[in-house]
């Protein structure tokens, strides 16, 4: 009997996709607290009186940590029952949001999102793999579908709602929402999911093996470029909206919505089409957000050009992570979790690296400047994918 019967034989089909959901909950807790700073940028640096690229390290802190906690947090915790190490790491995201939501110093909110970012790299390198062992192998496709979906979520739910209440009530507000709904995720976990021991345990030999494959490498590069165009980019496109589109803080929640709906058309609209062409898929998607980003510096200041823009580039940005988590795993079927690790290493690595290098850009010239360098970095993953063969 294979780990995965052991974990779904004796639950029956609502209790595994209630565990699903609770899981793709949790995701949407850490990439809404994770990327909440894009839609407070402004009121955060007027606060403490800093610039909008050292602002832009709410986004930084993160994801660096998160790419180094994957590997570490996944090995170190070796025969923990992932079960156990879910609901932890959620009670300090709670943490997080509570510390960020009263810190009275920037120094505090950075130290926040360093604990977001340790709960993020450990929370997504598990959560993330955990579809089959859930709801069993026949509906272990529509579950993974459904656990992405939270990463565009995060943009037409969390972050939206996150903006809108910090234009109400303040910025801290907006965290100090996110730690009760956290909270509240805690309980769904603790309650739906089952025991889950590691099927395998992760070793960094395990890790080293698999960025040796060439698909595995292929993977690592496509996926830093297009994330590093994105979060280069979109990390200041409230301060777009404002300054150059001049639009009112309520449409800019609007655009927000709009952008993170198309964003979850696209996630589901790539989980059909990858089953026919991962590459073309993924390719596809690079290619419409460089394009949406290089053409947003002549429409910017057209409230309906940037919206059509906005729409094009969160469809295609809601590919990605469905696009990229696919491509990992089909090049290690044999280590699901260790897949899982590369990926959000590689993910949240260039996350934070994008919104570093969009910082220097936005302060040494301007925030449109920033939008067409993103989009030849995200033109540059097409011409990767189109010498590629075939995946």
């Amino acid at each position: 009997m294979t780990a995965s019967t052991l974990d779904t034989s004796a639950r029956t089909p609502l209790k595994g996709w209630l565990a699903v959901l609770a899981v793709t909950l949790g995701i949407f807790s850490l990439v809404t607290t994770e990327i909440l700073p894009i839609g407070l940028l402004t009121p955060i640096g007027e606060d403490f009186r800093i610039t909008p690229g050292t602002a832009g390290l709410t986004m930084t802190l993160p994801g660096f940590l998160a790419a180094l906690a994957a590997p570490v947090v996944t090995v170190a915790a070796g025969r923990i029952d992932r079960r156990a190490l879910l609901c932890v790491l959620m009670a300090v995201l709670a943490l997080a949001d509570v510390v960020a939501a009263t810190a009275q110093a920037y120094w505090a909110v950075l130290v926040s999102r360093i604990l977001v970012g340790l709960v993020i790299g450990a929370f997504w390198a598990i959560g993330s793999g955990l579809a089959t062992r859930l709801v069993g192998p026949g509906r272990a496709g529509t579950a993974t579908a459904v656990i992405f979906s939270a990463v565009p979520l995060g943009s037409v739910l969390g972050v939206p709602a996150g903006t809108f209440v910090g234009e109400l009530f303040g910025w801290r507000a907006a965290f100090a929402m996110m730690g009760v709904f956290t909270l509240g995720v805690l309980a769904l976990l603790a309650v739906s999911l089952p025991s889950l021991p590691p099927m395998a345990t992760t070793r960094l030999r395990v890790l080293r093996e698999l960025t040796r494959g060439p698909a595995t490498r292929l993977g690592l590069l496509v996926t830093m470029l297009v994330v590093l165009a994105h979060f280069g980019t979109y990390t200041y496109v409230t301060p777009l909206l404002r300054d150059v589109t001049r639009v009112s803080p309520e449409l800019i929640t609007v655009f927000l919505l709009v952008y993170g709906t198309a964003g979850i058309v696209g996630n589901f609209v790539a989980g059909a089409a990858i089953a026919r062409d991962l590459r073309l898929t993924f390719l596809s998607a690079a290619g419409a957000i460089g394009v949406a980003m290089c053409a947003l510096p002549f429409l910017g200041d057209s409230p309906v050009g940037t919206l059509a823009l906005l729409v094009l580039w969160g469809f295609a940005y809601g590919a990605v992570p469905v696009c990229s988590g696919t491509w990992f795993a089909k090049a290690a079927p044999h280590a699901p979790e260790a897949a899982s690790v590369l990926f959000t290493s590689s993910f949240q690595a260039t996350l934070s690296a994008g919104a570093l290098l969009g910082g220097f850009i936005v302060d040494a010239a301007s925030v449109p400047a920033v939008m067409p360098a993103g989009g030849v970095v995200a033109l540059l993953a097409v011409a990767v994918l189109s010498r590629a063969r075939p995946a």
